[in-house]
């Protein structure tokens, strides 16, 4: 159905007009110079003309006498609702609402929005907007917005929350910056999002890699679920804003989405398989790889050169990004050395010298290109006296359609190299100012065709006692609270099959020393009391209790802390808890982000993940696999493996315990933040124990009518 807004066979203009100081001329002028008319039939409508730009006007779409299948709704936002009623009952399948004066204009907007979404679920109309650019595809062609000019054709397709930025993005395609093959402006993304167009997009013959810039994302889950399945088939690129925040607060104010965290997106992007760019010179660089060159089956990149220097930084930023200089077979060195100059280097940068003429680099590309150690060619060319930019070009260019390895070039300079700039554009072989740019587009490849093998995820269930849980969570909110310490928490983690250790509640010193006699010293004793979450913060922990009196002691001790920096806490007594051996201290929690959902974390545990914030993400559900990345991503993952003679800590027990979280934070939805730390990992075969945990619900309903 989507299908309809960039290949209508009908296309309404609601707010057409034939006065050049109107939006509605401006749509109208696109659309006729872009060239529909020659592919569809086009209906300006406004109830004061009879004709508009040499077409027939109609005063409502319910007048036109065939089939419309786009409306483009151009009019002040006070006559949406009504004019996109009669859309419904002229029978379109797809609007775009360009007016302005909804969500992003304050409470009121936000009615008029959902008045208008109602009208469109009623009648099952498809919309695009409101408050948006419009509609582009090159190949229909169709020219559905206030853009001025139609961009050329080719492989990209571009969707913009921001329709100044898409504007922009326009603009520069039609300055030959890249082709294009469909654009769409969402704005407010009432109804359609980005989730729907990639889904649309991934079938698109005319569409080979996807870009879209992004604030925020409605549903994170669905999106992480149709994004898995479109990046097996082409690469999806986002540039996204808001990761500060500041720029959050700059999203919620421009078009009123909510902007998630800036973890949860990287966490999410990697788990679709979205590549993600920083900054839009990264994403434009990126599709022109990706949309004209095949990617990289490997990441060793030959470098062919001119010059040194720019073969020097190259080489530094193909290390630096996680790629390899390709190491040339003899065969290939020879046939280079029979031919090169005596000065030339004929190892991997192939420097052909600043005389080089065309002549003497085609014959080095076709050398390099031939050699199965190279899985990328990266073409450096300095404009020297003996420069011939448009005929290197030429060579490169005719190379390129030889070969199955991609070809990037990086042509140094500007006056001099746009002859030869122009030149690669005819062949589409991407050129990038500095050898930096042009690597890190390479790099991107590597990255894709990585995440691409990766098997779709299997989720696994764990058999666990949810009525356990349910019951903690009813009598928690029976007492009026929110939050659950290690003492009530203990039930949750046995219902989940997580290792604890023997633990017993105290709540006078006396019998604190009778259940640490049964339990066997030494053992631990934590202050137990659901307003005191972060027990170490008021000396709520005594650690190694040897003996009766340690115990009596440390209980007194505790309690006094307890009520002295927090006196209005309700105490319940002390754990008494036993020794765990000593082991890793790890971190396992989550965060319930309100685009992605849960947020699992894996980090150190004790006081350091604070300290140091080394911790990694993933929005649950994940795979085993995917747990088993996060290890791999800790930047202390050494420690895991041992160190200084340490042994191996039990890998498979933290993968254990994140996928049981991960299934917990699922089942429970409730839940808004969880901690366990530490959870004490032991020596390989030895498992894990959850020493600590604490949980955040959400209010119930009743607390918050309240």
């Amino acid at each position: 159905m989507l299908s309809a807004f960039f290949n209508p066979k009908s296309v309404a203009v609601i707010g057409a007009s034939g006065n050049p100081e109107k939006l509605g001329y401006a749509f109208m002028a696109n659309i006729i110079e872009g060239g529909y008319p020659d592919k569809g039939k086009l209906y300006p409508i406004n109830p004061k003309s009879d004709e508009i730009l040499g077409f027939k006007a109609y005063k409502s779409v319910l007048d036109v006498p065939g089939d419309i299948d786009l409306a483009m709704v151009v009019i002040p936002y006070p006559f949406v609702p009504a004019v996109l009623r009669e859309c419904g009952e002229k029978g379109i399948p797809t609007a775009v609402v360009i007016s302005a004066g909804f969500r992003e204009a304050g409470r009121e907007g936000a009615e008029r929005e959902r008045e208008v979404i109602e009208i469109a679920h009623e009648y099952e109309i498809r919309l695009i907007g409101p408050n948006c650019l419009g509609v582009v595809d090159t190949y229909t062609p169709l020219n559905a917005s206030f853009a001025a000019g139609m961009p050329p054709q080719g492989p990209t397709s571009f969707m913009s929350q921001s329709g100044a930025l898409g504007a922009g993005i326009l603009d520069w395609a039609l300055g030959g910056g890249i082709g294009l093959s469909k654009f769409a402006s969402l704005g407010n993304k009432a109804d359609v999002t980005e989730t729907d167009l990639m889904a649309a997009w991934a079938d698109d013959d005319t569409t080979k890699v996807i870009l879209a810039y992004m604030e925020g994302i409605p549903d994170g889950q669905e999106f992480i679920r149709v994004a898995r399945e479109v990046t097996k088939k082409k690469p999806v690129i986002v540039i996204k804003s808001g990761v500060t925040e500041a720029g959050s607060r700059a999203v919620s104010s421009h078009t009123g989405s909510l902007a998630g965290s800036e973890q949860a997106y990287k966490a999410a992007f990697r788990q679709a398989g979205v590549l993600r760019a920083d900054e839009m010179e990264e994403l434009f660089d990126c599709a022109l790889a990706f949309g004209y060159q095949p990617i990289m089956k490997g990441d060793r990149v030959a470098i062919v050169t001119n010059a040194g220097g720019t073969g020097i930084l190259a080489t530094d930023a193909i290390e630096t990004r996680g790629l390899k200089l390709s190491r040339f077979d003899l065969d290939t060195q020879h046939a280079l050395e029979e031919f090169l100059p005596d000065a030339a280097s004929a190892a991997n940068p192939v420097d052909v010298l600043g005389d080089a003429d065309a002549a003497r680099f085609a014959r080095a590309l076709e050398i390099v290109s031939a050699d199965q150690n190279v899985d990328a060619i990266l073409t450096l060319l300095a404009p020297v006296a003996a420069t011939e930019p448009a005929e290197v070009a030429e060579a490169i260019g005719k190379v390129s359609q030889k070969t199955d390895l991609p070809i990037v070039a990086s042509f140094t300079g500007a006056v001099r190299m746009k002859p030869g700039i122009d030149v690669l554009r005819r062949y589409g072989v991407p050129n990038y100012p500095y050898p930096k740019r042009a690597v890190k587009a390479l790099a991107a490849m590597r990255e894709y065709r990585e995440l691409r093998a990766l098997p779709l995820p299997e989720f696994e269930r764990f058999a666990v006692d949810n009525d356990a849980v349910a019951e903690v969570f009813r009598k928690t909110r029976e007492a009026g609270r929110v939050t659950i310490g290690d003492a009530e928490a203990r039930a949750i983690l046995e219902a989940y099959e997580l290792r604890i250790p023997r633990s017993e509640l105290a709540a006078t010193a006396e019998e604190a020393v009778k259940l640490a006699g049964d339990i066997g010293y030494p053992v631990v004793l934590k202050v137990a009391s659901p307003d005191i979450l972060h027990k170490t913060d008021v000396g709520g922990v005594r650690v190694g209790l040897q003996s009766g009196s340690d115990v009596r002691d440390a209980f007194d001790l505790i309690t006094y802390r307890a009520q002295r920096y927090v006196p209005e806490a309700r105490l319940w007594g002390c754990l008494v808890q036993e020794m765990t051996p000593p082991g890793l201290e790890i971190l396992v929690g989550m965060v319930r982000d309100p685009q992605f959902g849960p947020l699992v974390t894996l980090g150190l545990g004790g006081i350091y993940v604070e300290v140091l914030k080394d911790a990694t993400f993933r929005v649950a559900p994940f795979s085993r696999q995917e747990a088993e990345e996060m290890l791999n991503e800790l930047r202390a993952r050494a420690l895991l493996d041992g160190v200084r003679g340490a042994p191996p800590v039990d890998k498979e027990a933290i993968v254990d315990t994140l996928l049981r979280i991960g299934q917990l934070v699922q089942d429970f939805p409730e839940i808004l933040e969880l901690d366990i730390n530490p959870l004490m990992v032991f020596e390989q075969g030895q498992g894990a124990t959850a020493i600590d945990m604490r949980l955040v619900l959400a209010p119930s309903r009743s607390d918050d009518e309240s």
